[in-house]
């Protein structure tokens, strides 16, 4: 029974939920001292908490590269027309929250920082919600969620990249890029063992984390130069092997120590912005009305003027419910929000708060319009075998 859950799709979307809630109820009884001093206390010359966020979130990420790398090459991204609509709807999807945030923010320059927040989508609750609800869901609905989710990690990885590094050193910055050089170079060459990439991955981690950029990018270098294809003498893909090999790890190890690193919130002596302020109100619109406004305003654009064509056996319904559960953002939302007010605890609290009540709203709403829609369309589907005339 236990294996079988953790086998299960929703199985790491629900532990990190619970770790999650675990951190806020620990902030907010006598042991919220305790629960700071561990996070804070130092090993190898970082806090805990910067071990979480810069060390083992880079193998969260190196997962993510291995994910859109895999969809790319031979998944449900695997050609330019494959690409078309959810590329456009992640697009979208990631710059109405963002107009929605800087909207609410406008003036207030030490809020700005945040404009990113509202806008990334969860894939590990996303796909979760759509496993809970179960196979009546049409594949096509679950095919556009992760297509959208893939595209929508690469652009936040893209927006990390270049909006929330600090000041390059080019020395640092230049070894990084002779080390990544190598691993192209290993690629092309045709290097199959995963331990070079690995070694290497290490020294580009170290490089990347004294150059100025985010030390997470490190993963996602090392994973796109991971081998996709298979050898006669293997049938599994390095990249498929490194997958199955850590996606347990970041599942029920990693993201788990992330929630509970960085969802604890203390309410007491909070005033009433962190709650109803522009920057919670920002993240909670942006997440829970800006996704499922540019998600599903994008699609429909696209299949209106004739430029992508309606996925099969879905309803607009059911679109529309995909594009609010893709609110969800939680894991990398928390991340970006991490790196816009890591010197602004208040300002963080409020941000964890937004976090979480645009994510639960977009969860508990777009669960229930999906599941509304999809018994339509099953009423339909039966009414239509129903009247369909016996042959003569």
């Amino acid at each position: 029974m236990l294996i079988r859950f953790f086998r299960s799709e929703p199985a790491a979307a629900i532990v990190l939920l619970l770790l999650a809630a675990f951190a806020l109820v620990v902030a907010n009884s006598p042991l919220q001292d305790a629960y700071h001093h561990l996070l804070e206390a130092k090993f190898g010359g970082l806090s805990i908490h910067h071990w979480i966020n810069d060390g083992l979130m880079a193998v969260f990420f190196l997962m993510v590269g291995l994910e859109i790398k895999r969809e790319m090459v031979g998944g449900a991204l695997s050609t330019w027309g494959d690409r078309l609509l959810p590329g456009v709807a992640a697009l979208g999807g990631m710059l109405v929250p963002a107009l929605i945030f800087v909207g609410l923010n406008w003036g207030s320059s030490d809020l700005m920082a945040g404009w990113a927040i509202p806008t990334a989508t969860d894939i590990a609750f996303a796909l979760g919600v759509l496993t809970i609800l179960g196979k009546r869901v049409p594949a096509s609905i679950r095919v556009l969620l992760v297509g959208v989710a893939i595209i929508d990690d690469l652009l936040a990885i893209l927006v990390i990249a270049l909006f929330y590094s600090g000041g390059l050193a080019m020395s640092w910055l230049a070894l990084a890029a002779a080390i990544s050089v190598a691993l192209v170079v290993m690629n092309k060459r045709g290097v199959m063992s995963l331990v070079p990439y690995l070694v290497l991955g290490v020294a580009l981690w170290v490089a990347v984390y004294n150059s100025g950029l985010h030390a997470t990018l490190a993963g996602v270098m090392v994973a796109l130069t991971i081998p996709s294809r298979h050898t006669e003498e293997s049938a599994v893909a390095p990249l498929n092997i490194l997958e199955h090999r850590i996606v347990y790890w970041v599942n029920f190890g990693i993201l788990p120590l992330f929630g509970f690193a960085n969802a604890g919130v203390s309410f007491s002596g909070l005033g009433q912005d962190a709650f109803i302020g522009s920057l919670p109100l920002g993240i909670v619109l942006g997440l829970f009305v800006g996704k499922q406004i540019g998600i599903f305003g994008s699609i429909w654009l696209l299949i209106r003027f004739g430029v992508a064509r309606m996925p099969a056996r879905v309803t607009w319904s059911q679109i529309h419910a995909m594009a609010m559960i893709c609110g969800i953002g939680f894991t990398m939302s928390f991340f970006i929000g991490g790196l816009a007010f890591a010197t602004s605890p208040e300002h963080l609290d409020a941000t964890k708060i937004g976090v979480m009540g645009g994510s639960l709203l977009s969860a508990i709403v777009g669960t229930l319009l999906m599941r509304r829609a999809t018994a339509a369309r099953q009423d339909e589907l039966s009414t239509d075998e129903a009247t369909v005339p016996e042959p003569a």
